[in-house]
């Protein structure tokens, strides 16, 4: 599974950015993706995950009510919409694949897309 991760840029606080991640191969629906991100200096830290037929849906508590993750199965992609961006949510944000485990663990996902930078201003 090859991953694509776009949509990052530079938005004031308070702003909305949408993240798309293009999955290839055809056994997208069989698994969890997942969103990380990681600030300059700091871990990499979950942000958000949805089971494989999109039925369930896991968030971080720092952005649980002000982002979504989505998937479209049909068109191999997972998104992440992201609405009252705060400055502390400026980080590059990975896209991840995995079939099972905790979906919060980063050892749980077996593909990484190459991330794509989220900047925000105050």
């Amino acid at each position: 599974v090859q991953l694509q991760a776009s949509g990052g840029g530079l938005v004031q606080a308070g702003g909305s950015l949408r993240l798309s991640c293009a999955a290839s191969g055809r056994t997208f629906s069989t698994y969890v993706m997942g969103w990380f991100r990681q600030a300059p200096g700091k871990n990499r830290e979950f942000v958000a995950a949805i089971s494989g037929n999109g039925g369930r849906l896991y968030y971080a508590g720092s952005v649980k009510g002000r982002f979504t993750i989505s998937r479209d199965n049909a068109k191999n992609t997972v998104y992440l919409q992201m609405d009252s961006l705060e400055p502390e949510d400026t980080a590059v944000y990975y896209c991840a694949a995995g079939l099972s485990g905790s979906v919060a663990t980063l050892s749980v996902y077996d593909y990484w897309g190459q991330g794509t930078q989220v900047t925000v201003s105050s």
